[in-house]
């Protein structure tokens, strides 16, 4: 099946969903409501874009991490998802002056796949293709380190017959034990590799880490964005917007940008059934929006660290716009 056609299925597959929910009357009870596709669009995209521009736009300097910051979060019983391992990997990430581990960043990714999944199945689906690109990156390192770990075995026969010695056994030889200056630490290390290497088409879809990097980029844009508004209380017309609605116009000026006509349906359709902000209260362990805030803007800040160094690095090699 193509993609257009699972795309089309997907759709089938939620509206049925969705019929079903407004049938037994769920749709009232689980906070549900149905877009109007006349909704203020146009003053919110405006308003959103110019945000991005003036609060999320990439910074040449990082922010500075204050004792609230680094205060730990405990861990919430009974789920998958936990906001204080995010946040650990999030702040395990930057290194150095501008560049971004890759091991903390997919680590990060993991623990939002689990954020995304909590939603239900409907969100799953994004999920799931952000899953597929980390296992990427993932694959590439793999790859990598088995070929140099080949590399080093054969240097070090030729030097044992030349030299007539053996390696001492506890001594490693694999780049998993231990070898130091693998293409996939960082950021900064894999774009060098790639284009190096001539992975890196800048005219047609090649598979590469940067290609995939540059995927995650804005979805990690949408998320913060998502995430920003969320820890805000935000009201439209005497009441407060719901994270349905706070998704989709996130998702709108960021991820929309770049997917078919068939995803961002998909996409939107799924966004409706999205669970109310009491769901989202219990998902980070709070009571209250002013407790969800200040969790929420501390993942925020650590996202927007990540995201501005690895725009940075992008932009810098011009790849903001690889096929």
């Amino acid at each position: 099946m193509g993609v257009k056609g699972r795309a089309a299925f997907a759709i089938i597959f939620i509206i049925v969903f969705i019929c079903s929910l407004w049938l037994h009357n769920n749709v009232r009870r689980s906070g549900i409501r149905l877009l109007n596709k006349d909704g203020g669009l146009e003053n919110w995209d405006y308003c959103l874009k110019v945000y991005i521009q003036n609060q999320q736009s990439p910074s040449l300097y990082g922010n500075n991490v204050s004792e609230e910051d680094m205060a730990p979060l405990g861990l919430c019983p009974g789920q998958k998802f936990q906001v204080g391992v995010l946040l650990m990997h999030l702040q395990a990430a930057p290194v150095s002056t501008d560049d971004v581990l890759l091991e903390p960043y997919l680590a990060s990714w993991d623990e939002l796949i689990k954020f995304m999944d909590s939603l239900g199945p409907l969100v799953g689906f994004i999920s799931q293709e952000i899953e597929a690109k980390t296992s990427i990156i993932r694959e590439l390192a793999q790859k990598e380190a088995e070929l140099k770990g080949q590399a080093q075995d054969k240097e070090a026969t030729a030097e044992e017959q030349v030299s007539g010695t053996s390696i001492s056994k506890g001594e490693p030889t694999h780049p998993s034990a231990g070898v130091v200056g693998r293409a996939y630490t960082s950021v900064h290390s894999m774009i060098k590799e790639e284009l190096a290497q001539g992975l890196v088409d800048f005219t047609q879809p090649q598979a590469s880490g940067c290609r995939t990097l540059l995927r995650l980029h804005r979805a990690l844009l949408w998320l913060q964005l998502f995430l920003s508004s969320l820890a805000e209380e935000q009201s439209e017309a005497g009441r407060a917007r719901s994270p349905s609605e706070l998704c989709r116009d996130a998702y709108r000026v960021t991820l929309a940008q770049h997917h078919t006509w068939w995803v961002r349906k998909a996409a939107e359709i799924a966004f409706v059934a999205m669970p109310d902000r009491a769901f989202f209260y219990r998902l980070v362990c709070v009571d209250t929006q002013k407790e969800a805030a200040a969790i929420l803007n501390r993942v925020v800040r650590a996202i927007q660290k990540v995201y501005n160094r690895t725009q940075i690095a992008l932009e810098e090699h011009g790849m903001l716009e690889l096929p």
